[in-house]
């Protein structure tokens, strides 16, 4: 349970296509732009026309699914830096992933419902509700009753005294593309590393980047004939042995959120 809302703040962002648009001042010139590409405009076209819809079903369900005295606002995703959340407002995100995490950033007490547009297009693993569920989703939200799972940010502090927050993860490493060059150290022992940089992942993102890159790295490792998989399920990790007692090891510990009261705590997953 948490308090009742007084209004209802729609969180949306530009499609692809308008994002296009935008940029070539025409759908014909966007149009242009993709197909001299060697790519297909059809589906820039339907994956707008896919989330238009989705938008509408969410601004009737909205309607039909909140008393009078709660008013509804909305804002285009660019805008949310600027944006003051009120203490009671009730955030409603129309997909995909990236817009829930890019929110989460903003908000503080504020409750976020999250709905998937289009379930054939985005895994949503962020999005826990299909568009079409909105109206008895927002009714029993408005009203403050339903279930809140409360994720942990990670927090970067700089040594001048900077801060960051994530809510999926950290990228640390050098701007632009000269590689960054570190020690790693644990246990009493340290190595030097020099890559891109370091992913530092939560809980919500070890889904997405983190996701990406031990599975791009298990297909890396496959591609030496000796290589053999030994997965280790206990922490996570993949190990791959590449012979003459050589063993190259990707993964991560990655974590859950348990509510305890008010507090967020982080366990193994």
């Amino acid at each position: 349970m948490f308090p009742p809302t007084e209004k209802i703040v729609g969180v949306t962002r530009k499609t692809a296509l308008e994002e296009l648009v935008e940029r070539h001042n025409s759908r014909e010139q966007a149009r242009f732009y993709v197909e001299a590409r060697g790519a297909t405009f059809a589906g820039y076209e339907a994956e707008h026309d896919s989330y238009q819809r989705a938008l509408e079903t969410l601004r009737v369900a909205l309607a039909k699914a909140l008393p009078p005295s709660v008013r509804v606002q909305w804002i285009e995703r660019d805008f949310l830096p600027q944006f003051v959340f009120g203490e009671r407002d009730l955030v409603v995100a129309l997909g995909p992933d990236g817009l829930v995490v890019n929110i989460a950033k903003y908000l503080d007490t504020q409750v976020l419902v999250a709905f998937k547009p289009d379930p054939a297009r985005y895994d949503g693993v962020l999005l826990p509700f299909a568009v079409w569920l909105a109206e008895p989703v927002l009714r029993r939200a408005a009203r403050g009753q339903g279930t809140v799972s409360r994720l942990t940010m990670a927090r970067c502090v700089l040594n001048d005294g900077q801060e960051m927050l994530a809510l999926n993860d950290l990228f640390i490493g050098r701007r632009g593309h000269a590689s960054a060059r570190y020690t790693l150290k644990l246990n009493g022992q340290s190595e030097n590393q020099s890559s891109s940089g370091l992913i530092v992942s939560t809980g919500a993102g070890s889904t997405g980047w983190l996701r990406s890159i031990v599975t791009g790295a298990a297909r890396v490792m496959q591609g030496f004939g000796d290589a053999a998989i030994a997965p280790d399920e206990e922490n996570g990790q993949r190990a791959f042995r590449l012979g003459r007692g050589t063993t190259a090891l990707f993964g991560a510990r990655t974590v859950r959120v348990e509510n305890i009261g008010r507090r967020a705590c982080l366990g193994k997953h």
